[in-house]
């Protein structure tokens, strides 16, 4: 592993900073926790911890001294001053001389110290770095150092590899113990330069930030190359299906058979985050997967990103789906059984009862394929999956040199269930569309683009589909969603933009069917060709997206909602726009067709009936036109034609879908936006 220390940039980041009233210390504090936590072999997702003893202003007057640790809820590759709270130095110290301390003592007895009361938690590790004396103090999880510990004789493996220089801690739950222990292990052994945390992680200690990270380099490099020299083993292959499965084929299935059945048809539902890659192959892949994959994790930072193991279902074989289906069903009812024995074992030994978590695996591993993180939102599927990565290479390296074996399954309980942990996860109510993933056509601009904005903003998941590439990916950034070019005229490229999300967010829960053009012409006279153009968008192309969509929905058993953008034409045609209302109609009925032969699997379809929206689905100059003729302008013409006279905008159509997908006892209904244009009501 290569230093990154740069003295040109430690010191622009002290200049940056000086200017915020940052002082010296905290901005290199700043500095080498972000080279720390830019090295995904160090650190991952929140994990790891910083500090620095220094002086602050006392907001009582004068200056105190203090540390300055890593907060709960902070990213060491992102982090910020106030990302590193500061705590009252010598107040801490003084607990060393308790016998015992609770967690929660331990929590509030580190905020009433906090020189600012706003500040996130310090870290749950706080007392161990205010225990050192060492100026600065690192703590990473890296990836090399857990594959020498995680052994059957990882510490007799780490003494030999490292003699006095790091000092070796035997595995204690992070809290007021393991503080005790590293500071009687320091106090016997004061020339340290580091402590290796069996089976959890290792410290650097200096008395400047380069020399902490420095030391930190030098000691996981050393186990890199005690690595590359003892490395022995190479995983066995298992025998695999001639032809496999796509992961846009598995996700839904296994998206599906996660699922909580919440009642009432509704469905508490993962979304889930693929990865491959040779090393992820190589691992899912091995004949000895159901050992080495079950032993348990990595470092017990990862419990509650994974839970303690992962799910193996059989291979996905294609010629043979069904019997994938039925035992990856078989591996799940498998898996939740055995946690929930797991539960009931450990919990009747707890000193106090807990309450049980969901017992549905984070990740999913497929021989053949490869994996899937598993999580509430897709920010914490990639977590769960980056983090299902990082223990494949750490098993990977540990097996290469010897036999992985992790911490006791009383002490896995111990941190899936520590309340400090649990709070890492929050406790904030999901938004209301919090799970689903949603798919709008014509997403890059107008209704589509609202439409998109507003299901974002309740939580959901969305995918952008819009043969404007450019704008697709434009929506998408805007929402932190997912671009895809296609045009839904290709039922192809219309199949290959559905298998795209399936594989980047494991299914489909809502289709927003929006994209359309208002081609124009006396139904007597125009060209065909122009009829039939209309028809493809604005008919075909409906029954395209919802035919893919459906597939999906019913793969996964969840039901789902269809969502038709019908427009007033369908209710109320308009002179010279027979082109458009014709096919507008026909979507309408289309809407109304889902509804009858997909209700029964609990997949909803409405239609909204929206008139005189400002967007570009007009021809240009149309809309002008038609103002110019009554003498008004373009928004009065909008707003004067309908009874409250008010303008009608596509965050208003953006709404009216939004309300459908959560109106869950609504099927083959028409939600009209239009101010009140009795004309186009539905009779």
């Amino acid at each position: 592993m290569k230093s990154l220390w740069r003295d040109a940039d430690a010191e622009a980041m002290v200049v940056r900073y000086a200017d915020d009233g940052i002082g010296r210390d905290l901005a290199l504090r700043v500095y080498t926790t972000r080279l720390l936590g830019g090295e995904p072999r160090l650190v991952l997702h929140g994990g790891g911890n910083t500090s620095v003893k220094t002086i602050a202003p006392d907001p009582m007057g004068g200056e105190a001294e203090v540390m300055c640790v890593k907060g709960s809820g902070w990213d060491m590759a992102s982090i910020e001053p106030a990302g590193l709270p500061a705590v009252r130095l010598m107040p801490l110290r003084e607990l060393r001389a308790f016998e015992t301390l609770s967690d929660e003592e331990m929590v509030n007895l580190q905020r009433l110290n906090l020189l600012d009361s706003s500040a996130p938690n310090p870290s749950v590790e706080t007392l161990l770095h205010a225990f050192l004396p060492h100026k600065f103090v690192d703590h990473t999880h890296a990836t090399a150092v857990l594959a020498v510990t995680d052994q059957p004789d990882g510490e007799e493996r780490c003494a030999a590899l490292y003699g006095d220089r790091m000092a070796l801690v035997p595995y204690i739950m992070p809290g007021f113990p393991l503080a005790k222990a590293v500071a009687a292990i320091h106090a016997e052994n004061p020339d340290i330069e580091g402590l290796v945390l069996l089976k959890h992680g290792v410290f650097t200690m200096g008395e400047s930030a380069e020399q902490a990270y420095e030391r930190m380099i030098e000691q996981v490099s050393r186990a890199e190359d005690y690595i590359a020299r003892n490395r022995t083993a190479k995983p066995v292959p298992a025998a695999l299906p001639e032809r496999l499965m796509s992961a846009a084929e598995v996700a839904p299935v296994l998206r599906g058979l996660t699922a909580i059945d919440d009642g009432d048809g509704e469905f508490r539902k993962f979304v889930l985050a693929f990865r491959d890659g040779e090393r992820v192959r190589a691992y899912v892949d091995g004949a000895d997967l159901h050992r080495y994959a079950r032993a348990g994790v990595v470092t017990p930072d990862h419990t509650i990103r994974t839970k303690n193991t992962p799910l193996i279902v059989p291979p996905a074989d294609a010629d043979m789906a069904d019997a994938f289906r039925a035992g990856a069903k078989a591996a799940i009812d498998d898996y939740v059984a055995a946690y929930q024995a797991y539960f009931e074992r450990n919990n009747a030994m707890a000193a106090s009862p807990k309450t049980a978590l969901d017992p549905m695996p984070r990740v999913v591993l497929v021989p053949g394929l490869g994996l899937f993180g598993l999580g509430a939102s897709a920010k914490a599927a990639t977590v769960a999956a980056d983090v299902a990565e990082n223990a494949i290479e750490v098993i990977g390296q540990a097996e290469a040199i010897g036999r992985f074996a992790s911490i006791t399954e009383a002490e896995m309980f111990a941190v899936e269930y520590w309340s400090l942990e649990q709070a890492k996860l929050g406790t904030a109510a999901e938004p209301p569309l919090a799970r689903q993933i949603v798919v709008v056509t014509g997403g890059a601009s107008g209704i589509g683009a609202a439409t998109a904005a507003a299901f974002a903003a309740e939580g959901a998941e969305v995918a952008i589909f819009d043969r404007d590439a450019e704008g697709a990916r434009a929506t998408a950034q805007r929402v932190g969603g997912l671009g895809i070019a296609c045009d839904v005229t290709d039922a192809s490229q219309v199949q290959a933009a559905f298998d795209r999300v399936c594989e980047r967010y494991g299914g489909v829960d809502i289709v927003v069917s929006n994209a359309g053009a208002a081609w124009q012409g006396r139904i007597g006279e125009v060209d065909d060709a122009v009829l039939r153009a209309s028809f493809e968008l604005n008919f075909f192309a409906h029954q395209s997206v919802a035919k893919a969509a459906v597939r999906v929905m019913r793969i996964q058993g969840t039901g789902g909602v269809l969502l038709f953008n019908a427009s007033k034409q369908a209710l109320n045609p308009g002179a010279d726009f027979g082109p458009y209302g014709l096919p507008k109609a026909a979507t309408l009925a289309l809407a109304r067709q889902y509804a009858i032969d997909y209700g029964a699997d609990g997949i909803r379809a409405n239609a909204v009936n929206a008139d005189r929206v400002r967007t570009g689905l007009y021809a240009d100059g149309v809309l002008e036109q038609r103002a110019a003729a009554r003498g008004l302008s373009v928004a009065d013409y909008l707003a004067g034609a309908n009874l409250l006279r008010r303008e009608v905008t596509v965050a208003d159509v953006a709404a009216a879908f939004v309300s459908l997908a959560k109106a869950r006892k609504t099927t083959g209904a028409v939600h009209t936006v239009d101010g009140g244009n009795i004309a186009a009501a539905p009779r």
